[in-house]
């Protein structure tokens, strides 16, 4: 038998990671999975210890530059550099070797890697059974993924449900309570807005309560335009609403906005046939007034302000001064002619 006349293609059902080398070491022939991987041009003609890093494991003897019978490890010196195991034989009557090669548990990187699949491996070979392993667990993982997508996204809109009024979208008491405690916490400055309406009583009296609906969504459009990405709106009783202006403490600038958010509160809305009209007082007090501003007590301090609003008239604005309410000073409050919605 000459030294090509053995047939290849059984080697190839048998190991086809197989390569075929001469004396010198230069490889004659690949296998077809091997070639898949690098392809027979880059490995045909170059020598085993330049394609391959090889370390001995053993003592065997034969031919070739790498030891026969023993156990071999390998590493391609190109990229990507895939660790492999393997095993050399010298064929009877030729002086050929062949190595058979394996990746071991490297075989999980490998296979996407180079893009095999259970075909470019022997039949009886235990990588195939590795493989459905590896697929069942990847669609075991991948199915656990999407189910934990699943439960994610239930679990927030679970909590934005919880944390916002179901008929204005608005946030409520209990994820204002929240904004407020992070920001008392992280120490950042803030203005508080607390808005009660007026007359809204007369509207569900007189209308019914869609109506009423209907002014508090209303209400909640003129709060989400006329405030910021990284403030907060909430409703926090019936017709009652808390506003929050993050780093906004300028008492100019506030009032300009407390006249804006009269303004569009007041303008009759069309109720069927008939006309809802309301307005609102605002208290405002923000965190510049306190050494430590704590959420509660700003909170408190805006709900007299607010008092003091509608008993100037309704449709109006206060600013609560700490400081003066600690001397029970009437002028706690700014003039409401400062802070009013009047356009006349």
């Amino acid at each position: 038998m000459g030294q090509h006349e053995f047939d290849t293609r059984m080697l190839d059902a048998l190991m086809p990671m197989h390569l075929i080398y001469d004396p010198d070491g230069v490889i004659c022939s690949v296998g077809r999975t091997l070639d898949k991987m690098r392809g027979a041009e880059t490995l045909v003609g170059h020598r085993i210890d330049e394609v391959f890093e090889i370390r001995d494991h053993g003592r065997g003897q034969g031919t070739g530059p790498v030891s026969v019978a023993t156990r071999l490890f390998l590493t391609f010196r190109q990229p990507p550099h895939t660790d492999l195991k393997g095993m050399a034989v010298t064929v009877r009557d030729t002086d050929l070797c062949i190595l058979n090669l394996s990746f071991g548990i490297s075989v999980a990187e490998a296979v996407p890697q180079y893009g095999l699949s259970a075909g470019d491996f022997a039949h009886t070979d235990l990588t195939i059974e590795l493989l459905y392993v590896i697929e069942a667990k990847a669609a075991v993982l991948e199915e656990a993924e999407d189910l934990n997508r699943r439960l994610n996204g239930e679990k927030r809109r679970a909590e934005e449900e919880a944390e916002t009024d179901p008929l204005t979208g608005l946030y409520n008491r209990r994820a204002m309570d929240r904004v407020l405690q992070r920001m008392a916490q992280d120490q950042l400055h803030f203005s508080l807005m607390q808005v009660d309406l007026d007359h809204f009583k007369a509207v569900n009296d007189r209308l019914g309560h869609g109506a009423g609906d209907m002014v508090l969504r209303h209400v909640a459009e003129v709060f989400t335009s006329e405030t910021r990405s990284g403030d907060t709106a909430a409703r926090i009783g019936g017709d009652e609403f808390i506003l929050v202006f993050d780093g906004l403490v300028e008492k100019a600038r506030l009032i300009e906005i407390a006249r804006r958010l009269i303004a569009k509160i007041e303008q009759p809305l069309p109720y069927g046939t008939e006309t809802c009209r309301v307005s609102a007082s605002i208290g405002i007090t923000t965190t510049a007034s306190y050494p430590t501003p704590d959420p509660d007590v700003m909170i408190a301090d805006a709900d007299v302000a607010l008092y003091r609003a509608k008993q100037g008239g309704r449709g109006r604005a206060c600013f609560h001064d700490p400081v003066a309410a600690m001397h029970d000073d009437p002028a706690d409050v700014m003039s409401v002619a400062e802070v009013t919605g009047d356009t006349g």
